[in-house]
C-alpha cells in the first residue's frame, strides 16, 4: 500500500509559478515510477509528466514540455513538479501517482498503468 499527499497549489496569475510537491509513504520510494496527471472541470483526467524509477528519465505532455520540470527526491520520498510560464488552461486539480510494476527506466503516460493516487491539489491560473 502507498500513501501519496499532494500540496503547493494555490491561485496565481498568468505567467507565474507554483510547485507542487508529493509525499509518499507506504513503500520504499525508490522502486517506482512518478507521474503527474491533471483535470480539469468536465474533462478527463490527462497525463502531464512522469520520471522512471531510475531517475533518468522524464517525459512530458507536449502541452507543457518546455514549462513544467517533474524531479524526485528519494530521500524524502517526495516528486515535485515545479511549474513555470503558468497559463489560464493550466487550470485544474493536480494529481500524483505510483506505478509500482514498471521498467526501470520507463517513463508511465497512461491512467491505467498507475496503481495509487493521491487526492489531488487545486491550482488555479488567473487571467
Amino acid at each position: 500500500q502507498v500513501q501519496l499527499a499532494e500540496s503547493g497549489g494555490g491561485l496565481v496569475q498568468a505567467g507565474g509559478s507554483l510547485r507542487l510537491s508529493c509525499a509518499a509513504s507506504g513503500r520504499t520510494f525508490g522502486n517506482y515510477a512518478m507521474g503527474w496527471f491533471r483535470q480539469a472541470l468536465g474533462k478527463e483526467r490527462e497525463f502531464v509528466a512522469a520520471i522512471s524509477r531510475s531517475d533518468d528519465y522524464a517525459y512530458y505532455a507536449d502541452s507543457v514540455k518546455g514549462r513544467f520540470t517533474i524531479s524526485r527526491d528519494n530521500a524524502k520520498n517526495t516528486v515535485y513538479l515545479q511549474m513555470s510560464s503558468l497559463k489560464p488552461e493550466d487550470t485544474a486539480v493536480y494529481y500524483c501517482a505510483v506505478d509500482i510494476d514498471t521498467s526501470y527506466h520507463y517513463t508511465p503516460r497512461r491512467v491505467a498503468q498507475y496503481e495509487y493516487w493521491g487526492q489531488g491539489t487545486q491550482v488555479t491560473v488567473s487571467s
